[in-house]
Parts: C-alpha cells; sequence; structure tokens
C-alpha cells in the first residue's frame, strides 16, 4: 500500500516521477505529492485526491525545476485525505524530507516523547514522526546513515522510506523493513520505486533492497548497508517484464483487460512447469521428499486465500492429504500445532502481503517447511520461503485480482498432480488425463469471455438490487467466495457467500422479493441439494441465476437464468466457473458509473496489517 518513487540523474525530475506514481496509482489514490530539489532548496508540492490534482498544480511537473527527487501516492493508514496528511513530509527545520510507505507500530509513543522535546505536529500521520525523529537524531549527529539507523533500531512496524537531507544536495537515502523498495539502474541516473512497473520505461536493471537495508544513492550508482551500517554488496538482476503490461492498450479499463489476459496467464503458466507430459518444479529447487507431506497448511489473504479454499478440495480428493487453509491474518497470531511433515504453502500475488509474509516467518520459527506461490520475483515472500513456484501472471494493475487468481489456481492444481502422483493415488493415465484437462482450460476460458455480452446484459438489468448471495457446496462454495469478493469490492453491492446448505440456518431469513441469489453447481454428487436450495429462495420471491457447468446432471433443470461453463473435470472447474463471475462484477460497477480500477479505500499490495 501506499507507492513511492524516486530520481536522480540529469533530467528534469518532476516528470518522471509523476510518470512513475502514474504507474503505481493502484496502490494508493486518496492523495499525492513530490519533494524535487531546486536551487532554492528542497520543495515540495501535495494535493489532495487523485494523482490528476498534482499533475495540473504542478502543470505535469514543469514547474519543479531540479534533477533530484521523491513522490508518493498515498492509501491512508493515519489520518484522512487532505493536503496536510498528504506525503511528503517534513522535519519542523525543513532538514529532511520523507515518504514512507507502511505504518509505525508505535507512532504514538514516539510522537509524545518527541513532543516533550518541543516539536509540534501539524498532521495526523505516522510518517511526520518519523521524519521528525530522523531529524532529531540527525541534528545530533550529522551523518544521514546514522540518523536512519538509529530511526530503525527505534521504530516498530513496517516501513520503505525515501528521504532527502537538505545538507546533502546530490544524494538520496532510503532504508526498508517489512515493505517492498527496489533501486533501478540507468546510465548515468539512478531510479527508487515500490514496484518495478514505476520504472520500466526507463531500465530494467533493479537491485532489490533486503529487509533492514539502508541505501544511499548518488547519480552514479548505489552503496547498499546492513541496518548496522555495515556495506554490504549486492548483484543487480534484469527483470523480465513487459512495459505494455501497464499499460491499457486500448481497453477501457484495466480489470476487463486483466480478464481476458487470464487464457494468456494460464497457459504460460502451464507451460512453465509442464514439459513432454510430465511436470518439472526443478527450477524452484522443489525435490521430491518436499511433495510428500503428511499434511499441508494453506496461507492466503483475500482471493488467495480462496484460491486455498478451492486448493483444499482439489489436493484432498486427489491426493488424500489433510489439507488446512488459513486466513494469514489469522493463522500468525495462534499458537497453531504443527503436525509432523507438515507443509506450509503461502499464495500471494505480490509477494509482499504483509500477514502471509509473517505466516511464512512463523512456520520457519517451527522448523516447517515452506512453499510459495507468488507473482512477482524479487518479493520478500519469494526470497524468504524455502521455495518458490512463480506464476505467469504478468502486471496485474487493476486492485481487483483475476489473472493473477487463475494463474495461482493453475500452480496449485499441477502441485496437487504431483502430491497425488508421489503419493501413490494417481496412476499415470490419470495422470495424463488430468494434465490434458488443465491445457484444456484456454481454449475453454476463450469461449466464456466471447460470450461476455450476456453477463453485460444481465448487469444492465440487475442494476437495483441491494442484496446478493452466491451459493454452492464444495468447490463451488470456493469460487462463491471469490465471486462475492470481486463483486462487493468493485461495484459496492452487498454480496455474501454462503454454503449453500448452510443458508436454512439463519440467513434465509436475508431473503426477500428482489433478492438476487447466484448458485453455482460443477459437480453431479451434490448439484441435486443445491438445486433444491435455490428453489428454496425462489419460493421465498429471489431472482436466480444458476451457474452450471455443462454436462453436470443438473444442467437443464435450474430455476431462473442458466449460465453455462464448457465441461471440463470437476476438479479443475472452478477455473472457468469464476469467470461469469468476475465479469458480472466488472459489468456491474462500470454501470453504476463507479472506478472499476481503484475502488474506494481499497489497494493492490497489502503491506500493512
Amino acid at each position: 500500500m501506499c507507492g513511492i518513487v524516486g530520481y536522480i540523474g540529469k533530467k528534469q525530475a518532476a516528470p518522471i516521477l509523476l510518470e512513475g506514481l502514474k504507474k503505481l496509482e493502484y496502490r494508493g489514490y486518496d492523495s499525492a505529492g513530490i519533494a524535487v530539489r531546486g536551487e532554492q532548496g528542497i520543495e515540495v508540492v501535495k494535493t489532495p485526491g487523485r494523482l490528476s490534482n498534482l499533475v495540473e498544480k504542478t502543470a505535469g511537473g514543469a514547474l519543479l525545476k531540479g534533477t533530484v527527487g521523491i513522490g508518493h501516492t498515498r492509501w491512508a493508514t493515519h489520518g484522512g485525505p487532505s493536503e496536510c496528511n498528504a506525503h511528503p513530509h517534513c522535519s519542523a527545520d525543513g532538514a529532511v524530507t520523507v515518504v514512507h510507505n507502511g505504518i509505525l507500530e508505535n507512532f504514538r509513543e514516539l510522537k509524545e516523547k518527541l513532543k516533550k522535546s518541543g516539536y509540534e505536529f501539524g498532521s495526523e500521520t505516522d510518517t511526520e514522526v518519523i521524519a521528525a525523529l530522523i531529524g532529531y537524531y540527525y541534528s545530533k549527529c550529522g551523518d544521514p546513515l546514522r540518523a536512519i539507523s538509529r530511526f530503525m533500531r527505534r521504530a516498530r512496524g513496517a516501513y520503505a522510506l525515501a528521504v532527502l537531507f537538505r545538507d546533502f544536495k546530490d544524494e538520496i537515502f532510503i532504508s526498508r523493513k517489512d515493505s517492498p523498495m527496489i533501486v533501478g539502474v540507468g546510465e548515468g541516473e539512478m531510479f527508487i520505486a515500490s514496484d518495478v512497473p514505476a520504472i520500466l520505461n526507463h531500465t530494467r536493471t533493479v537491485y532489490y533492497v533486503d529487509n533492514l537495508e539502508m541505501a544511499r544513492l548518488c547519480a552514479d550508482g548505489v552503496v547498499f548497508y546492513h541496518a548496522d551500517g555495515e556495506v554490504t554488496e549486492k548483484e543487480p538482476v534484469t527483470v523480465d517484464m513487459d512495459p505494455s503490461a501497464a499499460e491499457k492498450d486500448g481497453w477501457e479499463h484495466f480489470m476487463i483487460k486483466e480478464i481476458h489476459e487470464q487464457p494468456r496467464a494460464v497457459s504460460e503458466t502451464f507451460h512453465r512447469y509442464v514439459q513432454g507430459g510430465k511436470i518439472d518444479f526443478s527450477e524452484a529447487g522443489v525435490e521430491e521428499d518436499i511433495l510428500k507431506p503428511s499434511h499441508i497448511v494453506i496461507v492466503g489473504c483475500g482471493s488467495a486465500y480462496h484460491v486455498g479454499a478451492v486448493l483444499q478440495y482439489v489436493i484432498e480428493e486427489l491426493a488424500r492429504i489433510p489439507v488446512r487453509v488459513e486466513l494469514a491474518s489469522e493463522f500468525r497470531y495462534r499458537n497453531f500445532i504443527f503436525e509432523e511433515n507438515t507443509l506450509v504453502v503461502a499464495v500471494s500475488q505480490s509477494g509482499e502481503t504483509a500477514d502471509t509474509l509473517a505466516a511464512v516467518r512463523e512456520a520457519k520459527a517451527h522448523g516447517v517447511k515452506t512453499l510459495a506461490i507468488v507473482n512477482v520475483q524479487g518479493s520478500s515472500i519469494a526470497r524468504e520461503a524455502d521455495y518458490t513456484l512463480f506464476t505467469v501472471a504478468g502486471a496485474e494493475i487493476a486492485v481487483a485480482t483475476t489473472k493473477a487468481y487463475s494463474a495461482q489456481l493453475i500452480v496449485g492444481y499441477l502441485l496437487a498432480l504431483e502430491f497425488a502422483r508421489l503419493n501413490g493415488k494417481m496412476g499415470e493415465k490419470e495422470y495424463a488425463s488430468a494434465l490434458a484437462e488443465i491445457d484444456s482450460l484456454p481454449e475453454k476460458m476463450k469461449k466464456i469471455l466471447d460470450s461476455k455480452a450476456e453477463y453485460q446484459k444481465f448487469a444492465a438489468e440487475h442494476l437495483g438490487v441491494h442484496d446478493v448471495f452466491m451459493i454452492g457446496r464444495g468447490v463451488d462454495y470456493a469460487v462463491c467466495m471469490e465471486g462475492a469478493l470481486k463483486l462487493k469490492e468493485v461495484s459496492y453491492v452487498h454480496t455474501e457467500a454462503y454454503a449453500a446448505g448452510e443458508l436454512k440456518h439463519g440467513t434465509i431469513s436475508l431473503i426477500e422479493e428482489g433478492t438476487l441469489v447466484v448458485g453455482v453447481l460443477s459437480r453431479d454428487s451434490i448439484a441435486e441439494k443445491t438445486a433444491s436450495n435455490l428453489e428454496e429462495v425462489v419460493s421465498r420471491g429471489a431472482n436466480v441465476v444458476s451457474l452450471v457447468r455443462e454436462g453436470c446432471s443438473a444442467q437443464h433443470s435450474q430455476p431462473g437464468t442458466v449460465w453455462t461453463v464448457p465441461s471440463v473435470a470437476e476438479c479443475f472447474a472452478a477455473s472457468l466457473l469464476v469467470l461469469p463471475l468476475q465479469l458480472l462484477s466488472y459489468y456491474v460497477s462500470v454501470q453504476l458509473g463507479h472506478d472499476v480500477d481503484k475502488p474506494r479505500n481499497l489497494a493492490k499490495s497489502v503491506t500493512v496489517e
């Protein structure tokens, strides 16, 4: 959450900062600001609201002259959106200017101590406390690195910082703990950013800043330091990412573009790990012994948790290994009992999700092996997990995930097949058939996307609905969880997923005339049960949609509107069933006039608790 950019070189900094912030606006968009060092010192300009306000206020950056600067786009954690609370923040004497991603957990304690020393504060933010505290230490020692290091020893929480010191005109200083930060290398220029898309138009050579590290940048290079000030060596890496992934390329919104990129993401993720009819995880160093766990725990947040909910059913059915799926934000604070030979699988799109990263650390602290499924190379979870399997979704810009979710499912399916094969629960013929089913998904996804007008029309006809329930059983219920999250997060329509069999234990009291109920039915053995639940809500005045896998036993006996997806093995049906729910969510949001790519109060990468 929050986006940071920085530039130092020979070009005018402000336009480059604004360009980078535009690529990071998915990380936060309630206010924005930049600080540029000019001939008269450090000039700060900031505005509440969207980045476009800052662009207008600075005439696209033309009003700020200088070749060194830092910028920020904010997702509020302390204090409402306002110019006062927007970043950058400065120390009272103007010696230190800071932008910050994360949360300083002990900021109240530090703020009170600084107040006793005579400091006054003009904002409600924790970031102003950071600027004041670094400024305090700097006034005592005159050394930027020592001041930042002393701050790091006092700070609790997560942070990525970019800092300008008034007395060091041609340098930028950075540090991080549990929030992402990268350094980009150009010809006679250097860049910093929270995420790769911000600097892809300028360089693909980057350093990933490690946890509890600092760095000192000038136009000609960078030096990295441990938190204690000791110099550390680091090798740059080349980022393999298409810059067009962060552009709309003619699509109205990133969300609909990324929905349509799912067949490609699924196909490329599948073929990354499947060659010659065999699954090969050797590039990740995953040995067979790791894939023979007695118990599996899947941890994630939001849509990643919903991936785990699907995989729980799939792995248990195919491999017959006990699986628990846990919300990472709950798992990290439980006194969890790890069974012998447990494998913890962490799922995260960004690889920076704070609670999931903490869950990985918790598992490792108990000596438990960890395997991550992430989309971003060089991310914290990717580096800290024992093993990492990367999805090939490409940059995902819309806050509501679509293609990353689908790519994560594919990696999960392949893991399930390997668990099953190595556990002696799947023969060669079944294994080959299952791989063929997964390989068929991209073409079947394209067929659903070709019918998008059906979902657009339905959305237009149901814009007045205030309550939506999505019900299913087993994997279908897991799909409902993701579908409900999509609809509520981009359209703001109250939506709940419910296990169909539980509807009658209280929630059916909320069903009234005009309530929309979406039933998901893909499994022959339980489809009739869910169909009966749909009849129950119809009798109470609900409007019903039945989302059915073609060939399912209940396909031709459903009440209300019926949507079908192509036939596929039941275990892998979630990959198709989710698409109509994504499209419904998108079209409802657009027709209600919402900003579908930037839903209110949300940000893409959740790097705070």
